[in-house]
């Protein structure tokens, strides 16, 4: 049994991807420092650091590897568990996270996405989308935008049954 973490820090090493018979892994370690606010002095100051492996099994690995960095500030969500191994010291061990997501920290700063491409196997399976630019009952076209990227272009998605009871707000200023 393992347990869900949400870890967010600094990426310590450059990610390494290695096949193995299993699959492809990338692996990269994560350096979370706790920020402590002291009452006594008014300022902020760093706590402990926790360190902890992570490993990204297959097309997480892949995007892993060629979208982060030493350094990158990442939100890490995945499994936590302590990887254990016999050393000339002696039993070993040592947390680790089997990640399920890696993001960037747009706290930190900002990342342009781009969608990878899937298989063609699996491209070939879905339904293809028609060549003609989709329209809304009152004649607007969607020209312009890119499917699954600006707005999804499903007209079914608009609901103009209700747009009737919906006011006008002011915009913040």
């Amino acid at each position: 049994m393992s347990s869900k973490i949400t870890t967010i820090g600094n990426v310590v090493n450059s990610p390494t991807r290695n096949r193995t018979q299993n699959g492809s892994v990338t692996n990269f370690r994560l350096a979370a420092t706790e920020r402590r606010f002291d009452s006594a002095t008014q300022t902020w100051g760093d706590g402990p650091t926790f360190f902890v492996d992570v490993e990204c099994w297959g097309e997480l690995g892949g995007n892993v590897s060629h979208s982060i960095s030493k350094g990158d500030p990442v939100v890490v969500v995945g499994a936590i568990r302590t990887h254990e191994w016999e050393s000339d010291q002696g039993r070993r061990s040592r947390p680790q996270i089997r990640a399920e997501a890696v993001a960037p920290n747009l706290a930190r700063g900002v990342a342009e996405f781009r969608r990878t491409q899937r298989p063609a196997a699996a491209a070939s399976q879905e339904p293809h989308a028609t060549e003609e630019t989709p329209e809304t009952e009152s004649g607007e076209d969607f020209a312009g935008l890119a499917e699954g990227r600006d707005y999804e272009l499903d007209t079914a998605t608009l609901d103009s049954e209700n747009a009737d009871d919906l006011d006008s707000e002011p915009a913040l200023v």
